[in-house]
């Protein structure tokens, strides 16, 4: 069984500095800077016949790159840490082909809004008050844009030192 998730790999220095927002959060399990990417659909653990489905579906999609821009920084329910991925309209006609594609592989499809992000860290008991802090120092962070020329089908191995990451496959966008 592998465990799958598709999505956009980012360049190294960007990785850098998100990288330099794990600090200041006392409590905070931080993702490793190697491990930021931008899930456009979690799969989960699949037969390596499934695998190959998936693969087969997404080679097909045709779609265009696009500038992808990170902008602020949030939580969920003070669970997870992320940075928001503004809005494009060719990141959601991406998304809605990954998911036809997966579909048509016999997965089923997985509801809920598409909320394209960063996680930054996972906040299993911290303080309300320093999360409020770490965000307010923070609020006006912005990435320069950089462009999306593709997307990747990656494995994710849970060892004790936490999740690593390893590309299947990768799927070239054409020219935005």
């Amino acid at each position: 069984m592998l465990r799958l998730f598709v999505g956009l790999g980012l360049p190294p220095e960007l990785k850098l500095r998100l990288s330099l927002l794990a600090a200041g959060l006392p409590g905070a399990r931080w993702v490793d800077p190697g491990n930021f990417h931008v899930t456009l659909r979690f799969i989960g653990e699949v037969s390596e016949t499934a695998a190959g489905d998936v693969d087969a579906g997404l080679a097909r999609i045709k779609a265009k790159g696009f500038p992808l821009t990170l902008a602020g920084i949030d939580h969920w329910r003070a669970q997870t840490l992320f940075v928001a991925v503004e809005r494009h309209p060719a990141l959601e006609h991406l998304h809605a082909k990954v998911e036809s594609a997966l579909w048509r592989a016999g997965l089923p499809p997985q509801g809920g809004r598409f909320v394209p992000h960063v996680t930054l860290a996972r906040l299993k008991g911290v303080k309300e008050p320093h999360l409020q802090r770490y965000l307010s120092e923070r609020a006006l962070f912005r990435a320069d844009p950089i462009p999306i020329t593709g997307f990747a089908l990656v494995a994710s191995y849970l060892t004790k030192s936490g999740a690593h990451y390893e590309d299947q496959a990768e799927y070239p966008l054409g020219a935005g």
